[in-house]
């Protein structure tokens, strides 16, 4: 209850005014949460959905990761904006020296899509970027990443659901250097089903299928590429990740044998530390209005990722 009065509160205040109030990620419920350091600030904001039913972003920021402040709105619902419902998976990369958000969001008559938004500061506000959403507008898509290649190619990897194709689809999609539109076709990185260990879902409802979730891409210091993703395997909800076998993201993309974390924990990315240490943020559990971030330490191998529960 005193998370739901605060978020309420900060979105009264409007962006730029924080509620005055310090929390820590046991008190804060987020989901899909994404943590981006900022290093001449030497601060961490903190992005996530707050609610299936909300239409706004809050962001709390962080000196140390474990005491954080705010929230404040980032960005909300208003006349003219194309989403009314199902603001999700809110993400903010840093491009050209301004911030970028990708988020998904819904509407009648729409499908869901990935709409990238701006802003000059990590706090926003954030405002529409480009036409409209940068996925196939026929698609039912969500939780769109910024990817950027070798060759400086910006791309948005994102999942084509379940809902639409049965067996739900992570593809990738060329972005116009400034990010403000897509560029050509999509092309299909790999389908859930790849992965041994996914089971279909139905979430109570008629249909079943084969789930993709929360794609996140990371270079290790190897040169290995490697995409954290999200699904449903025996044990529920399960974070796991794929490595490219070409180094490219075009793939072969080779699945785990069986998920890296069981545990009903998903949605996960990484991020680094100021002081070097690579870190883990992913949400637990998954439901129930329970949903918390949790931190975690992250070795590499040229493609294995090893984490240790983080201690402040």
């Amino acid at each position: 209850m005193a998370v739901a009065i605060i978020v309420s509160l900060a979105a009264s205040l409007g962006a730029g005014e924080a509620a005055a109030k310090a929390w820590t990620l046991e008190n804060i419920h987020i989901r899909d949460p994404f943590i981006l350091p900022v290093d001449e600030e030497k601060r961490y904001y903190l992005f996530g959905t707050h609610a299936s039913h909300a239409v706004d972003f809050p962001v709390y920021w962080s000196m140390d990761l474990k005491t954080w402040e705010g929230p404040v709105i980032a960005f909300e619902k208003h006349e003219g904006f194309w989403g009314d419902r199902e603001f999700w998976a809110p993400e903010v990369h840093r491009h050209r020296g301004r911030f970028f958000m990708f988020a998904s969001f819904n509407a009648p008559g729409r499908r869901r899509a990935t709409q990238i938004l701006v802003a000059d500061n990590p706090q926003g506000p954030y405002r529409v970027h480009g036409d409209g959403p940068v996925t196939p507008p026929d698609w039912d898509c969500l939780d769109g990443t910024l990817f950027i290649g070798e060759d400086k190619q910006p791309w948005i990897v994102f999942c084509h659901e379940w809902t639409q194709t049965r067996d739900g689809e992570i593809c990738a999609r060329k972005l116009s250097p400034d990010l403000s539109k897509a560029e050509g076709d999509p092309i299909l990185l790999f389908r859930a089903s790849a992965a041994p260990w996914v089971v279909e879902v139905g979430f109570g409802g008629p249909r079943k299928g084969f789930v993709t979730d929360g794609p996140f891409l990371h270079r290790t210091k190897e040169g290995a590429l490697l995409m954290l993703w999200s699904s449903f395997s025996q044990k529920g909800y399960v974070q796991s990740y794929a490595y490219s076998e070409s180094g490219h993201l075009s793939g072969p993309w080779v699945q785990q044998k069986i998920p890296w974390f069981d545990e009903d924990a998903g949605h996960g990315m990484l991020f680094r530390c100021f002081d070097g240490r690579q870190m883990l943020v992913l949400h637990r559990p998954n439901g129930g209005g329970r949903e918390r971030a949790h931190l975690f330490e992250i070795g590499e191998s040229p493609h294995e990722l090893i984490s240790t529960p983080f201690r402040f």
